[in-house]
């Protein structure tokens, strides 16, 4: 049973390429086998940037999971859903906007930066504003105390732990929580209730940060608590009340090494993309008219690896052989382009191979892929509840 819970999604932007199979889709395939993971839709999000446009959001949906699947993504371990499905992104996100301050949200760095980039559109909007609180109880709705990110979205997981703390102050303290809280600690066997103790009383009177770390190690790997039990020690741990929701961590994750074919970001608005279902003598086309370095204007030219968008192919794709082979050749002209570049046609349609296969197999039979996210939306929602209830009984919202 994993102890730790990962949560990352993706906007439904229709078919994926290898930006996003580098970018997000490896990541997500190594997370799966070591942690308890859920991945979602973020069809909601799309509206925040493209209310005007929802007609190719069903469409882009089903593109969009079809290749998560076809590269990889197992839905016997990892849980897959779409927002929209799960009614209690959208309560929670509502009851967190009761208790957030205006400020915080003007304050997070792509709220001015995105009205900047997409300048073309109205964004003066509550739906875009407010979109950092909805990633927010998108997070914090499943308790996950992980979120794969790179360096730009990690604001937004200080902002989520900022949120998480403000509602934990605020509506933390139950009745009874402290008989509460040392029943549940005898609930950890007498010896680590003993080491919890004592490091709750180092934390509590000298600020020992290694006892607070310490004790939440052991809270983390305790097999016989109730998720009601280990919020309620975490909070009695930290001298707060019962900590509703969780706080959750950033997962640093490598920016993606893969270009696009002009050497600027791999992206769909560059015009620069292979698509992952893309057809072999389109991609195999694609590459063969990449541009490469300017210096080489006729094939007797020397030229310079690192001035070409190619080698950076060849980073991805090559093995050292192949790259010594590369820079001897370039740098003497002793091959040219078109030749340069087999090797990386080869190990790109080579990669693509069993993704284009087993995309075949999805496309032949949507209704598997209905049936995956109904299953994945229920396992989502069931999670969900557990935390609504909490939360509505803390904000008094459980009468009748």
């Amino acid at each position: 049973m994993y102890s730790d819970r990962v949560l990352s999604g993706m906007r439904p932007t229709g078919r994926l390429h290898l930006g996003h199979y580098h970018g997000v889709l490896k990541n997500w395939l190594r997370l799966q086998n070591e942690y308890q993971c859920l991945f979602f839709v973020a069809d909601w999000h799309a509206l925040t940037t493209h209310y005007d446009a929802p007609q190719a959001i069903d469409q882009n949906v089903r593109d969009m999971v079809v290749d998560w699947l076809a590269a990889g993504i197992d839905p016997a371990q990892a849980t897959l859903f779409v927002q929209s499905r799960v009614l209690e992104h959208a309560e929670l996100h509502l009851l967190l906007s009761m208790m957030t301050p205006l400020g915080w949200l003007e304050r997070v760095p792509t709220y001015k930066d995105q009205q900047e980039k997409l300048s073309e559109k109205d964004l003066s909007t509550y739906g875009f504003l407010g979109y950092p609180l909805l990633q927010s109880a998108d997070i914090l709705i499943y308790r996950a105390n992980l979120v794969p990110v790179g360096e730009d979205q990690v604001p937004h997981i200080e902002f989520t732990r900022e949120i998480c703390r403000r509602f934990n102050h605020l509506y933390g303290r139950e009745p009874g929580f402290e008989d509460k809280a040392r029943s549940a600690v005898k609930k950890l066997g007498s010896k680590k209730a003993r080491v919890y103790e004592e490091c709750r009383t180092a934390y509590q009177e000298k600020g020992d940060q290694e006892a607070l770390e310490s004790a939440r190690a052991l809270l983390n790997d305790a097999q016989n608590l109730s998720m009601n039990d280990r919020e309620r020690l975490f909070g009695y741990l930290e001298g707060s009340g019962k900590m509703i929701l969780a706080e959750p961590e950033s997962l640093l994750t490598e920016a993606s090494k893969m270009p696009g074919l002009d050497g600027q970001k791999m992206s769909k608005s560059y015009g620069n993309t292979i698509a992952l279902r893309e057809d072999p003598d389109v991609v195999a086309k694609k590459i063969r008219t990449m541009p490469t370095d300017p210096a080489r204007v006729r094939r007797t030219d020397a030229g310079n690896p690192l001035n070409c968008p190619v080698w950076q192919f060849h980073l991805v794709y090559s093995d050292d052989n192949v790259r010594q082979w590369v820079t001897a050749g370039c740098t003497s002209a002793g091959i040219g382009c078109i030749e340069c570049k087999q090797p990386v046609i080869d190990g790109v349609l080579a990669e693509l191979v069993p993704i284009r296969e087993r995309a075949q197999y999805y496309e032949d039979n949507p209704d598997q892929v209905r049936n995956i996210l109904a299953d994945g939306s229920e396992k989502a929602q069931e999670l969900a509840r557990d935390t609504m209830r909490d939360v509505r009984e803390s904000m008094g919202l459980t009468f009748g």
